[in-house]
């Protein structure tokens, strides 16, 4: 059941048709790094190597792996003395094999995906306290590996406001995969930004589809299956929500693909890659409440490259201050999107990274 609900967790994070294929090997398997792998250039210079071990949705699953790869080649952009590569985890079984493999071929730095990989990062770096890893959406709690989270009920609050003030029916609406800390998260904040819209405009806006109160509320209990992300849509919008948040990776493109296809009569807010570039459902998309993964990683191995210590201690959590969450550009909606409710968007990032406003959620990670 544990093992059941670990697979959907990190499913949940695949926001991509193709969360359920496409899986590509790495460039170089465990334990069989290329010759040149830290020789490049010629220099005689020994290169500083960040070694990727993804998970199970692949480097080109258009969400955490990509992200992740794509740090990896800012960092390798912005110092071309850093060397990267990475290999696939075709299942959860491969975790230790593959961060073991990186540290037998001496890795500078070992970065692992996803809050699935935890356990098996914990493990490896206990019984390798010499060696730097890094993880993303997760934190272990060991000195030698640097975590990298994200407040993401922080953007989701803008998003929530900005769906209550587009929203014509006066409902909007969410649903998760599983009712678990990296989908309420979400959730959360977007009810709470729907609350904060009609505290201030006075106003009654529904939320459909969650009550933060009670952390009940939809869920398709799948991360893959589009079939069953529309179903849990189409309900919503059968109850009169014209706007819907579907947090439930490769199975939210059934809500977006349906939206695309109802000609304007509901859109959708999209999570953790902006939509505009990770699905075929540009035009349905108001915004995406987005993780900024690319930069955290590429920070943290620029950092770490330069010789400073990485504190596991409190480690990185994006936020609204630190450029670590955002919503996305409105593409197709900014026509549409009226110009006093963009500020009044924006002006709530001012006010949340200031603390003037406090987004709070149980599923937020530790600081």
């Amino acid at each position: 059941m544990e093992g059941d609900v670990l697979r959907s967790v990190r499913g949940m994070r695949i926001a991509s048709a193709i969360a359920a294929g496409g899986l590509v090997l790495g460039a170089a398997a465990c334990g069989e790094a290329p010759d040149d792998d830290n020789n490049a250039g010629g220099s005689g210079d020994k290169k500083y190597s960040a070694c990727m071990v993804t998970d199970v949705g692949g480097i080109d699953d258009k969400s955490f792996n990509t992200s992740a790869w794509k740090g990896l080649e800012e960092a390798k952009k912005a110092n071309d003395n850093i060397d990267i590569k990475y290999v696939a985890s075709k299942a959860e079984a491969d975790y230790e094999v593959n961060l073991t493999g990186y540290v037998n071929q001496k890795c500078d730095f070992i970065l692992a995906v996803g809050g699935l990989m935890a356990d098996a990062t914990k493990k490896i770096a206990a019984a390798n306290t010499g060696q730097q890893f890094g993880i993303v959406d997760a934190n272990p709690g060991v000195a030698n590996v640097y975590p990298m989270q994200f407040d993401t009920a922080q953007a989701a609050f803008q998003a929530g406001y900005l769906a209550a003030g587009m929203s014509k029916s006066g409902k909007v609406g969410t649903y998760g995969g599983l009712p678990i800390p990296p989908v309420t998260i979400f959730m959360d904040g977007f009810a709470d930004g729907v609350a904060h819209y009609n505290k201030t405009k006075s106003k009654n806006v529904q939320v459909l589809g969650w009550d933060k109160a009670t952390q009940k509320g939809s869920f398709t209990n799948d991360f893959a299956k589009q079939d069953e992300g529309k179903k849990v849509s189409d309900a919503l919008v059968a109850q009169g929500a014209d706007i819907v948040m579907p947090v439930a990776g490769g199975a939210g493109l059934g809500t977006t693909s349906a939206a695309k296809a109802s000609g304007g009569k509901y859109s959708v807010v999209w999570v953790d890659v902006d939509g505009c570039e990770s699905t075929p459902d540009c035009a349905a998309l108001l915004t995406t409440v987005v993780k900024n993964i690319p930069d955290a990683v590429k920070d943290a191995v620029l950092k770490a490259a330069g010789g400073e210590k990485l504190a596991a201690t409190p480690g990185f959590v994006g936020n609204l201050a630190n450029n670590g969450v955002s919503i996305a550009p409105y593409h197709d909606f900014d026509s549409k999107v009226p110009a006093d409710l963009k500020a009044e968007v924006e002006k709530l990032k001012a006010d949340i990274a200031a603390g003037t406003i406090t987004v709070t959620s149980k599923a937020q990670p530790t600081k």
